[in-house]
């Protein structure tokens, strides 16, 4: 099993502190958020409190995913990064291919797309895109990220999304896994037949281990149990190094942590007890994984 570190909500201006010492310290990526903006009007509850409340602020500090990863890249040149969850819904995927294909280039096939379809109308519909028929358009959506960059000269006429004849160049060097999140059975279905993985929010260890058995279902439906397959997990009550080895038992590949949070460090802690925090955790969990 490896292990990504999650850097949502830590300040900006540690970022690059903390994937330095990641990647020194052993982790194989780091897995990026996505929030687009705080809406003071939410229409929708968040789906993955029991209440349904948002766990961050309108001053909680985000960065675009890929931006992020490419400024990360630069820093760093062994660790990975991919996006936990990228929202698909509010994005024009040709224009999101452009920026795919340039990160995974910019960091030398060290980039993941981590894809979901996002669950706030409002940031659909204030970006321009329809939050109706999400999934529809977010199946034909990764169709056409894949068409291009694939590389070539494609075009794609679906219901949702339509192009003639066009070419990005350069195409990535190496194929950019896509990730699918979500919890929903169609979501589990979307991750299963179109995705090199399947990637959790927050979930308790018999919910985890009961998606992961469905998962395996789907794909076997599918055709496609004898592919390789990622699960990406955040798990919520299975820590230390037993329970990480149950994650692992369980079927989980990248179990995704904050590790400072273990010894007692905040979010918006100091950059130094966060960098402890990696190393301590480098040295009672991950060597024993290596």
């Amino acid at each position: 099993m490896k292990f990504s570190l999650g850097i949502a909500l830590s300040p900006l201006d540690q970022l690059i502190d903390l994937a330095r010492t990641a990647e020194e310290c052993g982790f194989a990526s780091i897995a990026l958020p996505d929030s687009l903006f705080y809406s003071e009007e939410v229409s929708a509850k968040y789906p993955y409190t029991s209440d349904g409340s948002r766990f961050w602020s309108a001053d909680t500090p985000w960065s675009d995913p890929l931006v992020t990863a490419a400024a990360l890249g630069a820093a760093t040149s062994r660790i990975r990064f991919y996006t936990q969850v990228l929202k698909l819904g509010p994005r024009n995927p040709v224009l999101l291919a452009r920026q795919v294909g340039s990160v995974a280039h910019l960091t030398g096939n060290r980039f993941g797309l981590g894809v979901g379809l996002g669950w706030s109308p409002e940031e659909s519909l204030w970006c321009g895109a329809p939050f109706a028929d999400r999934g529809a358009r977010g199946d034909e959506a990764i169709e056409v990220l894949k068409l291009i960059l694939g590389g070539g000269t494609v075009e794609f006429h679906g219901k949702h999304f339509d192009f003639g004849r066009l070419q990005m160049s350069p195409a990535p060097t190496a194929p950019v896994p896509i990730y699918v999140g979500g919890h929903a059975d169609v979501a589990l279905r979307r991750a299963a037949r179109a995705g090199d993985g399947w990637s959790s929010a927050m979930m308790r260890f018999d919910d985890l281990r009961a998606t992961i058995a469905r998962l395996a279902e789907l794909r076997a439906e599918y055709g496609r149990a004898d592919q390789p397959f990622e699960i990406q997990a955040v798990c919520v009550d299975r820590f230390g190094l037993d329970g990480f080895r149950q994650q692992a038992d369980a079927g989980v590949t990248d179990a995704i942590v904050v590790p400072w949070r273990f010894y007692g460090t905040g979010f918006d802690g100091p950059l130094s007890a966060k960098k402890d925090g990696l190393r301590r955790f480098a040295d009672e969990v991950i060597a024993e994984f290596s």
